[in-house]
């Protein structure tokens, strides 16, 4: 950690040259709330950035200096930071100048890509560093596919979920006990001959009852259900299963693992993102199997405060 930290001092004095940040947005790195671009979990986030993942966690102001460069200033006052997320959310006007007291390090570029610019500088562009200062942050190739992209993807359907689930045929899932020969449409798993429990003593969704759609199965959705079903019995590092608010009886689920992501509604589908299958969308029906695992999902996950 000694390197890492004095790679961020060397940062830190490079920001501080070029006078003070002129603040175009920010995010949060918290165990319920992180940009997923980061990694699989809150701890996964904070490693990529070189910080101790504290429970407290951190907020990430992005901006340019007084040349245009773009620096990401790691704070940690979380709460002032959430407070400027909600007042630019509705519209409203807020103006962040975090408490020098509260910088943690200041690291160039940006994990993100920003739509917008400060005015009256040069355009933004990566600082130039000093020798064993950290690499520049940069945000994912949106042109290739790879767990940022997978991650993203997944963040994109739980932010617009009627949007992506009403281009779902609920005649494509295949009704539990169905035979081989029903009528196949849309993407998905295919219901198999045996599977192992899930939590409610039903098979994990995808086998034998789970009521998933007809298609052939992908073995890679066999997995994740798996997985995710796994971490009912072993809890996984916090962040990998976040819960939001959904409707007054459903909460929003983002679910992460190695090479794969969920997004599920509680009360609905759930729909299945992974490295191995670039850009497909693969939904799993609900049937008797995924309710319970959603619950136990829910139950386990840490929730915005």
């Amino acid at each position: 950690m000694k390197d890492e930290e004095e790679a961020a001092a060397v940062a830190d004095d490079a920001v501080a040259d070029d006078d003070a940040l002129l603040v175009l947005t920010a995010v949060l790195l918290t165990p319920a709330r992180y940009p997923s671009v980061l990694g699989d979990d809150y701890v996964a986030a904070c490693d990529a950035l070189a910080l101790e993942p504290y429970e407290e966690g951190y907020g990430l102001v992005l901006g340019q200096d007084s040349a245009g460069a773009r620096w990401t200033v790691v704070v940690e006052d979380v709460s002032t930071v959430a407070v400027a997320i909600a007042a630019w959310d509705c519209g409203m006007e807020y103006d962040l100048s975090p408490d020098d007291r509260s910088v943690v390090c200041a690291l160039p570029g940006w994990p993100l890509a920003v739509a917008v610019a400060a005015p009256g500088v040069p355009a933004p562009h990566d600082p130039e560093t000093e020798e064993g200062g950290p690499a520049a942050l940069t945000p994912p190739d949106s042109r290739g596919w790879g767990p940022a992209q997978r991650r993203l993807g997944a963040d994109e359907i739980a932010g617009r979920w009627s949007d992506w689930r009403e281009q779902v045929d609920d005649a494509g899932f295949r009704p539990s006990g169905a035979g081989e020969d029903s009528p196949s449409t849309g993407t998905g798993i295919e219901t198999g001959s045996e599977g192992p429990p899930a939590v409610d003593g039903s098979p994990v969704p995808g086998e034998a009852g789970g009521g998933t759609a007809a298609l052939p199965r992908h073995p890679g959705v066999r997995r994740a259900l798996s997985e995710a079903l796994a971490y009912t019995r072993t809890p996984p590092p916090p962040g990998r299963i976040r819960s939001f608010f959904a409707s007054a009886d459903a909460r929003t689920l983002r679910v992460d693992g190695p090479g794969w992501s969920m997004v599920a509604r509680t009360d609905d589908i759930a729909f299945i993102l992974l490295d191995e299958a670039p850009g497909d969308i693969l939904p799993v029906g609900r049937g008797p199997a995924l309710p319970g695992l959603l619950k136990a999902l829910d139950e386990l996950a840490v929730r915005p405060a």
